[in-house]
């Protein structure tokens, strides 16, 4: 038998985000959302068209959710806040009920023993905003860092530790490059703008919060993707993994760590001439303001092989005239997903950090398993037996622990997600819970196999194999 054994006040939870979990409740405040718009708009892009009014009612409910949370042996929880409700207008008044709902949220798991680590932004831009163009107008930087400062001064003196975004990529990728989430723009020019005016907005935060002189950290949460060539030894193969690796991991990593952006980057921005517009100050400001810790969501990796495909010119320039993606064969799947399952990446995430990013403090701030159709698995005392989630826990940590035998400054492991929540257009299609929430029931809860061996890992610090 073999003892994985963690650090000393290792950190044990999960993740979650304001906009996939709080719902709305009459009277509560909050403004509109891209999400709430969208889903006005076009409920028929959202799985059996859930809107994100029907999330897991976590407003009403978070009393009873942080027992849970307790019971499921966590120590640490992270969330966001939502912009739109704590400033309705993403400008401007604050919103009073807002104001009080996360006061008490916090004041609740801090009196559980659970510290909370909480996100600003996670892909909830105010329709206000949006309306003038979201992270393409410079004014939305500037609402921003005024939503980021007001929540330091409202909440600072007891959250300790804060991000400033959620995987920035995905809004970049998402909203105009591929068409997953509104704007669905297919739009270089535009995807470059939006990522610069995001880490951007990083930085500023990270200043205004230094300034303040918070007995805290402020850090960023990366969805860090490797980008492993089809052949080592082919230099084209990797080149291209390179460039994917610069396109979509280090175009928010090495500003956010290092505070310049990767010089493959800027090469190709400035070849296909889409320099975003800047002003004078800015990479300086970028330059003189990284990040305390790093926050990594690891879900799979990117396969990539050299260029071999016609380049599709229809919308213009695009990252994949640069590469091609590698459909490996015999890769694990989570075929529910359609993602491809790879323990070792947690490990070479990880190993990059230490080697590459003066190994910054991090921890694990995402990583989980969706499955489609959990009720299958109901045992005769209604408690969902996932083991294929304790199995996926368990194979990521395994790696976690070798990275942290080798130095690597990993602080923590958050599992997304504490309870099955509503995920973007696929709403509740996929299951990522440590607990189930029945939504023909109010939103019931029931802690599922996993959730009760979590609670052991957290207790013992660790687990045995």
């Amino acid at each position: 038998m073999t003892t994985y054994k963690f650090p000393e006040n290792f950190w044990w939870g999960s993740a979650a985000s304001g906009p996939q979990t709080e719902g709305r409740a009459a009277g509560d405040g909050k403004g509109e959302s891209l999400w709430d718009e969208w889903y006005k708009l076009a409920p028929e892009k959202f799985f059996n068209e859930v809107g994100p009014e029907k999330t897991s009612q976590v407003y009403t409910k978070y009393k009873e959710d942080i027992q849970l949370m307790k019971e499921t042996g966590h120590t640490t929880f992270r969330t966001s806040i939502q912009w739109s409700r704590l400033i309705p207008n993403g400008t401007g008044e604050v919103n009073p009920k807002a104001v009080a709902f996360y006061n008490d949220y916090i004041n609740e798991m801090i009196e559980a023993g659970i510290e909370p680590f909480m996100n600003l932004y996670h892909f909830d831009m105010p329709w206000t905003l949006q309306e003038q163009g979201g992270w393409l107008n410079r004014k939305t930087v500037d609402a921003y860092v005024e939503f980021a400062k007001t929540c330091f001064e409202l909440f600072g003196d007891r959250v300790k530790k804060w991000f400033t975004h959620n995987e920035p990529i995905v809004p970049v990728e998402a909203g105009y490059l591929y068409q997953f989430h509104y704007p669905e723009e297919i739009n270089l020019k535009h995807a470059i703008q939006v990522a610069y005016h995001e880490a951007l907005s990083s930085a500023l935060a990270v200043k205004v919060y230094h300034e303040m002189e918070l007995d805290g950290q402020i850090g960023i949460i990366l969805n860090l993707t490797p980008s492993y060539p089809r052949d080592e030894s082919n230099p084209e193969d990797v080149k291209a993994a390179a460039i994917a690796d610069a396109f979509f991991n280090r175009s928010f990593l090495d500003p956010a760590v290092k505070g310049e952006f990767p010089s493959e980057l800027i090469e190709i921005v400035k070849e296909l001439d889409m320099v975003p517009e800047m002003q004078e100050d800015d990479l300086v400001v970028i330059k003189e303001n990284t990040i305390d810790i790093l926050g990594i969501n690891y879900y799979q990796p990117r396969r990539i092989k050299a260029k071999e495909s016609a380049v599709d010119h229809t919308h213009g320039p695009m990252p994949d005239d640069y590469f091609d993606v590698y459909d490996m064969p015999g890769k694990k799947m989570n075929p529910y997903r359609g993602w491809e399952i790879y323990e070792k990446g947690i490990y070479d995430i990880l190993t990059n950090v230490r080697e590459n990013y003066g190994n910054i403090p991090c921890y694990i701030s995402e990583n989980g398993m969706g499955v489609e159709g959990e009720e299958k698995y109901i045992n005769e005392l209604g408690v969902i037996e996932d083991d294929y989630r304790i199995e996926f826990v368990k194979d990521h940590l395994r790696y976690v622990h070798r990275a942290l035998e080798e130095g690597s400054n990993c602080l923590g492991y958050h599992m997304w997600t504490c309870m099955d929540n509503w995920s973007w257009t696929n709403a509740y299609k996929n299951r990522y819970g440590f607990i189930a929430v029945d939504l023909a029931e109010d939103g019931k809860r029931t802690i599922k196999k996993s959730g009760r061996w979590f609670r052991t890992v957290s207790d013992s610090n660790g687990f045995d194999d």
